[in-house]
């Protein structure tokens, strides 16, 4: 069953039909309010709304381990993440969708990893998200209205605050095509847990690099958002109507199976329960 993480902009789409309520205990603490089965056009999924159920959390806030984790435990096979970005360059527009293929974590505050606690290994993040779907991805947007970008760099930054203008130039110079809040640790934790992932973000604004630009603002954003809204929502049916679309992906071999330095035995008692669920 696929999951999917909808964030700003996408906590709820108007089409769902709402299967069950979910709400589990997870060894990290509460997940994301508003977990639930829902099914559209015949195909149930797992849905969770990244900052909550009423957008309550600020991206530092969001317990990425506990989702994650929830999605292991719920039989999750593959996770395909919705955001809401900024552009750094000039070619990627509000209302286009671009699925970055690398990340640079500028993030301060947030717990990264499953591992710690005498639970130790080194997990690569070479190629941090699901090429294998990405790729499938690229046919299903064809036919759609709206421009799509493969390939281009994430920054993740902490939040809750825009960037500088010495920072939004920083990060042009680093390569850096899009940036966000809320795509780190999600895509390593989706990695250690062996979860393909898929993010599909969708562009706001112009972060505040080109002054001949307005600046991004919290009410230009949520004007465009609206309209992001029904866009991710005919990605979203593509996908579902694909089928597996994370088959053969490198992600499913990975992760804390092959990163983990230390024999099994070796794994502190009191985690070995959900180690185990991570490991299936």
């Amino acid at each position: 069953m696929i999951a999917i993480i909808g964030g700003s902009g996408f906590e709820k789409f108007d089409e769902f039909t709402t299967v069950e309520k979910i709400n589990i205990e997870t060894p990290f603490g509460p997940h994301s309010s508003g977990l639930k089965k829902v099914k559209v056009d015949g195909t149930e999924f797992l849905f969770l709304s990244r900052h909550g159920e009423h957008h309550e959390l600020l991206p530092s806030e969001i317990n990425y381990r506990a989702n994650i984790y929830a999605f292991k435990k719920l039989g999750a096979s593959a996770i395909v993440s919705f955001s809401a970005v900024g552009s750094l360059q000039q070619e990627y527009a509000p209302g286009d969708m671009v699925v970055p293929f690398q990340y640079i974590d500028r993030t301060k505050a947030r717990i990264p990893t499953f591992l710690g606690g005498g639970l130790i290994g080194h997990v690569s993040l070479a190629k941090p998200i699901c090429e294998v779907m990405a790729n499938r991805l690229q046919e299903l947007v064809k036919p759609m209205a709206h421009k799509t970008f493969f390939g281009p760099t994430y920054v993740c930054i902490e939040g809750p605050y825009f960037s500088t203008k010495a920072e939004s130039h920083t990060y042009r110079q680093m390569g850096a095509g899009i940036i966000g809040m809320s795509n780190f640790p999600e895509y390593a934790l989706a990695r250690e847990a062996g979860l393909p992932y898929l993010p599909c973000c969708f562009v706001t604004d112009y972060d505040c690099w080109d002054d001949s630009i307005p600046h991004v603002t919290v009410e230009e954003v949520i004007k465009v958002m609206k309209n992001n809204n029904a866009k991710a929502f005919n990605v979203l049916k593509a996908v579902l109507k694909a089928g597996d679309m994370a088959q053969g992906s490198y992600a499913y071999e990975g992760g804390l199976k092959t990163g983990l330095f230390m024999p099994k035995d070796a794994i502190p008692k009191d985690k070995l329960p959900w180690v185990n669920v991570l490991l299936q």
